[in-house]
């Protein structure tokens, strides 16, 4: 079947696209069903596999660790002669805006405040104290700067391996390779795309979703216009418009120059809170926060509230783990993609703490001055957010600051370019994912194929518009937030998979298996002899 040039994937475009109308059509006739199914699968998700949602983010950070250290981080990826496709400074802007950007922008401000009310009892931290105010900043570290961006660094660092330096296609199933070799490339690997772009599909619908209600109640704040259908319906076609044309318009023109500004109106908004918000607290909460953080990292990240069956780890941390892990997979083939060129080292230096850093720093910057906020205001803050929502928090913070209207006006344009430029390059991701040509190709050689997957990309842009309008017009988004984390569980063994698969990299040495070779140009059954030869050769001299 051709696309304007592209040819589809039956198996990977049809069954995510037809199970999402399934589900879209099954909250529109019994909503009240399909949340209490929804909500059962999605405990029994958490309950049953949150130990090893926690064990395995905690693996992902040590893995990145053993691989900066380790000489595999001396490999080029592409091989030695391999060009760069991006600056490092657009790099990084399409990284930071690609992940974290979009929701850190609100649950900066929200998140901490239920931290500080209503803390896990089974630590016994008093909630509305300084002890709590210690707890939801150093826990903010945790949900929002290493451990996520190992979740999405790991998959996305071995991805580009494969791909650019052996000649894998594009494709989940090239994560694989080091404990499989080519086993799941091809029909039986189009499973695994097809299970991770419904789960993508799913956690965009979501975000989209959340982030049309909190601009239409930005511009209700300002102009009076209402949250009603038509309006989230204008907000939503708006945003979709911006990042269907951003995507399709290619790499280099659409998503690079927004993902630039956007990164940089980041920086500035977080200097004017900075400098005009409580600075001493930001500098004295985060500097302390900071300590907690890194002394109690294992702690925290183990903690799973099976002893005294508190409910609170599943809720947050553990509900944090399965979501990430639901976006890394094909979210790591867009951040693999445009890597090549750097080193390894250089790699995880660009695309894990550098916005690891970034994230910490942010947060220290809203969620320290929340929480001296509500503390003095006896917590006004938090009584807001239980009666308008996490989206209202950002504006009552900015009611405290100079220039409030202009500011939040300015904030308003930088969430839309959030939305906008988060979606844009996940749409380019999975219009590549369905596209057959592809697969012959290596990606981000130049726009030409993007320019070809134009219509798969408006289909793709179109259908999470929909579905995102749907639910928050007339549903509710509660119902595909947690389709979007039931996709962790099929997600969890693919990032499991390819901790493993660096792991062994690491462990067999890059001469050994070919990475330091010059590609090929394209997938290729040579490409599989010489890995398949050379593994065997590691194996058997080991």
């Amino acid at each position: 079947m051709r696309m304007f040039g592209s040819s589809i994937r039956p198996l990977v475009f049809w069954p995510p696209f037809i199970l999402l109308m399934v589900a879209v059509a099954a909250s529109l006739i019994n909503l009240e069903g399909f949340l209490a199914t929804t909500t059962a699968l999605n405990d029994w998700v958490l309950d049953k596999f949150g130990w090893l949602f926690s064990i395995t983010a905690l693996a992902m950070v040590v893995t990145c660790l053993i691989t900066y250290l380790s000489p595999l981080g001396r490999t080029r990826i592409g091989g030695e002669n391999a060009t760069r496709i991006l600056t490092p400074w657009r790099w990084f802007s399409i990284t930071l805006c690609t992940t974290l950007a979009v929701g850190i922008m609100f649950w900066s401000t929200a998140e901490p405040l239920y931290h500080l009310h209503t803390p896990p009892g089974s630590l016994d931290v008093v909630a509305n104290t300084p002890e709590a105010a210690r707890f939801a900043l150093s826990t903010m570290f945790l949900h929002w700067s290493f451990t996520p961006y190992a979740i999405y660094t790991v998959p996305a660092l071995l991805f580009a391996l494969m791909h650019y330096n052996l000649g894998k296609p594009f494709s989940l199933g090239t994560l694989f390779v080091p404990l499989l070799g080519d086993r799941l490339i091809g029909r039986k690997g189009r499973a695994l795309d097809a299970l991770a772009l419904f789960a993508l599909v799913c956690g965009m619908a979501s975000s989209l979703g959340t982030g049309a209600m909190t601009l239409a109640g930005g511009l209700d704040r300002f102009l009076g216009t209402g949250t009603g259908p038509l309006m989230l319906a204008l907000v939503t076609l708006a945003i979709v418009a911006c990042f269907t044309a951003s995507a399709a318009s290619g790499l280099q023109k659409g998503i690079a120059r927004l993902s630039a500004i956007n990164a940089k109106a980041f920086f500035v908004f977080m200097a004017f809170v900075f400098l005009c918000g409580p600075t001493q607290t930001i500098l004295g909460y985060g500097t302390e926060a900071a300590g907690e953080y890194f002394n109690n990292f294992m702690q925290k990240s183990l903690f799973t509230g099976a002893f005294d069956d508190d409910p609170w780890p599943k809720s947050w941390s553990i509900f944090y783990w399965a979501n990430w892990m639901a976006w890394a997979p094909i979210s790591a083939l867009f951040l693999g993609k445009i890597s090549r060129g750097y080193t390894v080292r250089q790699f995880m230096l660009i695309n894990l703490v550098a916005p690891a850093l970034f994230s910490i720093t942010y947060v220290s910057v809203f969620a320290s001055s929340t929480i001296q906020f509500d503390m003095q205001s006896g917590g006004a803050l938090y009584q807001l957010l239980n009666e308008s929502g996490a989206g209202s928090v950002i504006y009552a913070l900015f009611d405290e600051l100079p220039m409030s209207t202009l500011v939040s006006a300015i904030f308003l344009i930088i969430a839309f370019l959030s939305f906008v430029t988060a979606a844009d390059s996940n749409t380019e991701a999975i219009s590549q994912l369905c596209s057959t040509d592809s697969q012959a190709a290596m990606a981000g050689d130049s726009d030409e194929n993007t320019n070809d997957r134009l219509l798969m990309k408006i289909i793709w842009g179109c259908t999470i518009g929909a579905v995102a309008w749907i639910m928050t017009a007339f549903v509710g988004i509660d119902g595909i937030k947690m389709l979007s984390n039931l996709g962790g569980v099929p997600a969890l063994f693919i990032v499991i998979a390819a901790t493993a698969s660096l792991l062994r990299l690491v462990s067999i040495g890059t001469a050994k298996i070919g990475l330091e070779h010059t590609p090929s140009r394209s997938y290729s059954p040579e490409a599989h002899l010489r890995w398949e030869s050379t593994r065997k050769t590691a194996e058997s001299s080991r």
